[in-house]
């Protein structure tokens, strides 16, 4: 019993100390960013000193005035301190002034000494508090928009996550999967893949130049363009024809985005694809464990009025796997300045090609993003199809 009295005993000490720091907290005499940026009682101690060091210069001294050095404190206590303590300070400096000075002056001089000294402190004070004043109001208004932008940026990510394929095509015969991430919230990477017929679809994956605001708008422009190209007949150079004629329509020389189409027939087991300037995807050949690259052979949508572009076309057996990416994963750096490069992505495609297709996206992502120290530049994203014709399911690890 006595020990759980000594202990409710131990435990309302503490509680009734931090009552009374509440009921006189510290912060309540600085400003408020003052209080909230940093330790309390620093600012007021710096005050307290500079008062305590003129106030006692001020009574060693006793052959000039020293009155004009209490500026100092005053000035430093306007910066950090509320409007009610600084003015109540001009007071303290003043009683501590009248104080120290000599007594033979006259009284009346004194009276007036004192008073001008105290409107002279009262200007001072006014300047500084007004001009923190307005920084704080401007302050506040810097972070009213932040939020403002904040919250348009958020919008225009939600809207851009619009145009991004909320599902997976079904075709027999093909694992796909796919991800965008982007490095400022909304980013300038697109990716899709549209279903033509029960067993072909069409793969897209898209790089606007540049990156933010200004190239998520240049890829909605893409991507609404391209959704209504599904619309259209499958002939992807005439697509890449029309894309170019309204990309370029709409951007200037310095906005352009890479852009490469892929058709892929499960029954026929075809890839037909056009690479308008983007990376060169990755088909790696199960059976023989070599690497093609599927280059580009056309320049960018949108540098030029007409682009004249060169359709190619690859076999696919069973165990293939197609990796397309943007460039934020090869161009990803760590803190020597390296990048990730083909050679580490290629790597990485021939040691986890058993992988299912979601698995072998999540492991070129967790490699890219271990070798940058997850830490990316640019935005990034990687489509992986993999190639299951005969019905066998991969075996995840």
């Amino acid at each position: 019993m006595n020990e759980l009295v000594h202990s409710a005993i131990r435990e309302s000490k503490p509680a009734k100390l931090r009552g009374l720091r509440e009921a006189v907290p510290l912060p309540s005499v600085l400003r408020k960013e003052v209080a909230l940026n940093g330790p309390a009682w620093l600012p007021l101690s710096l005050v307290l000193g500079a008062v305590s060091a003129v106030a006692y210069a001020d009574h060693l001294v006793v052959s000039i005035s020293l009155v004009y050095l209490y500026i100092l404190p005053l000035a430093v206590g306007a910066i950090f301190l509320r409007k009610t303590v600084s003015y109540s300070l001009i007071v303290v400096c003043v009683l501590f002034h009248d104080y120290f000075s000599p007594r033979g002056i006259n009284p009346g001089l004194r009276i007036f000494h004192n008073f001008s000294a105290m409107l002279c402190f009262a200007f001072v004070v006014y300047l500084i508090q007004r001009y923190m004043g307005q920084r704080e109001a401007l302050a506040k208004t810097i972070q009213r928009q932040r939020d403002e932008l904040l919250k348009d940026v958020e919008l225009a990510a939600q809207v851009q996550r619009l145009f991004l394929p909320s599902g997976k095509p079904a075709i027999a015969g093909l694992e796909i999967a796919g991800m965008m991430l982007p490095a400022r919230g909304v980013g300038g990477d697109y990716y899709d893949y549209i279903p033509i017929d029960a067993h072909t679809t069409q793969i897209v994956i898209a790089d606007v130049a540049g990156k933010g605001v200004p190239a998520a708008l240049l890829m909605s422009a893409t991507a609404a363009a391209m959704r209504l190209e599904a619309n259209h007949d499958r002939n992807m150079l005439e697509q890449v024809e029309r894309l170019n004629t309204g990309i370029h329509s709409v951007s200037d020389s310095d906005r352009y985005v890479t852009l490469l189409i892929a058709e892929i027939d499960a029954q026929k087991r075809t890839l037909r694809y056009v690479n308008c300037g983007h990376n060169p995807a990755l088909l790696f050949r199960a059976k023989t464990g070599t690497l093609t690259l599927m280059n580009s052979s056309c320049p960018p949508i949108g540098l030029s009025p007409n682009e004249i572009c060169e359709q190619a076309a690859e076999d696919l057996k069973t165990g293939d796997v197609l990796v397309f990416y943007t460039d934020g994963v090869t161009e990803a750096e760590n803190r020597l300045g390296e990048e990730f490069g083909m050679e580490r992505l290629s790597a990485t495609v021939r040691g986890s090609s058993s992988l299912p297709a979601e698995d072998l996206m999540v492991d070129i992502y967790n490699t890219a993003a271990d070798f940058c120290g997850d830490t990316f530049k640019d935005d990034v994203t990687i489509l992986v199809v993999k190639c299951n014709f005969d019905g066998s399911s991969t075996v995840r690890s």
